[in-house]
């Protein structure tokens, strides 16, 4: 069986970070070891939340693992807390992030051209340095301008914008960002890709349906892992990857009950698999 290791936090309610990861890519037949960063009563949507930092656990579980001899197909991060939590996942990237290990980073830091609560400048420069160190980086359009630290071009970027921003990141080291969240010249939502190593950019559509919410960028994260680590292609992943999202974001908006903090993942599970072919 496959493996892979994600390092984020756990908010208890919300869907998103591990409470997605965990169950979307165990669903894809991947064995999910984790790394929690922290733990959250609830996402950051919420005011008064409480948060418990973990930052002093991860280097133990790295030096465990270690030991224990253990070794991951990929490794997959999300919402880090602070600067020394990057740098140990560097650490980790270092430890095992061997030959045929796929290092994937989602920079979860921002939306609507605004950092989350917490995070500074300082830390979005130095995400940038993390993403540097993956194989894929998955941003959405405020997270690479505030890497680059350019101006936010809006939710409604140009596809010509977008790709020169991917251009830009691959100036400070990333090898192969995929902006998600993309609204394309056809009227569909999806990402724009750019692959310097062949200097070819990828790009693909899927409905753009009026719901937005909290942890859709997760959900796309670990979809699009779990495909990965199933064998399919980059490109392949990333096209699951939305087309699941795209799902899990309409059976959310066509559900009268449906929270307000989060999309109905869980329901569209089996399409998940269809696509994978399982």
């Amino acid at each position: 069986m496959k493996r892979i290791a994600t390092i984020q936090d756990i908010s208890c309610i919300g869907k998103c970070s591990l409470t997605v990861a965990l169950p979307i890519i165990s669903a894809t037949g991947v064995e999910t070891a984790i790394v929690p960063t922290a733990v959250l009563s609830t996402h950051t949507q919420f005011s008064g939340f409480t948060f418990r930092d973990l930052t002093d656990d991860m280097e133990p579980i790295r030096d465990h693992w270690k030991k224990e001899g253990f070794k991951f197909d990929a490794l997959y991060t999300g919402y880090l807390g602070s600067l020394r939590q990057i740098d140990i996942v560097k650490s980790y990237f270092k430890e095992f992030g061997a030959e045929g290990t796929f290092k994937i980073v989602d920079p979860a830091m921002a939306d609507n051209g605004k950092l989350y609560y917490g995070f500074d400048e300082n830390f979005a420069r130095e995400m940038g340095t993390l993403c540097a160190e993956s194989d894929i980086a998955l941003p959405n359009i405020s997270e690479a301008a505030l890497m680059l630290g350019i101006e936010y071009p809006g939710e409604d970027a140009s596809e010509e914008t977008v790709k020169d921003i991917l251009k830009k990141l691959t100036g400070i080291g990333i090898k192969f960002p995929v902006i998600t969240g993309v609204t394309l010249s056809d009227g569909t939502f999806g990402f724009i890709g750019y692959d310097s190593a062949k200097d070819e950019f990828i790009s693909y559509g899927a409905e753009k349906i009026p719901y937005k919410s909290h942890g859709t960028g997760d959900v796309y994260a670990s979809a699009f892992t779990g495909a990965l680590v199933n064998g399919k292609s980059v490109y392949d992943a990333l096209v699951i990857a939305a087309n699941f999202t795209t799902a899990c974001i309409r059976n959310s908006y066509n559900d009268p009950d449906r929270v307000d903090y989060a999309v109905n993942f869980e329901l569209e599970i089996p399409y998940l698999l269809k696509l994978l072919g399982k």
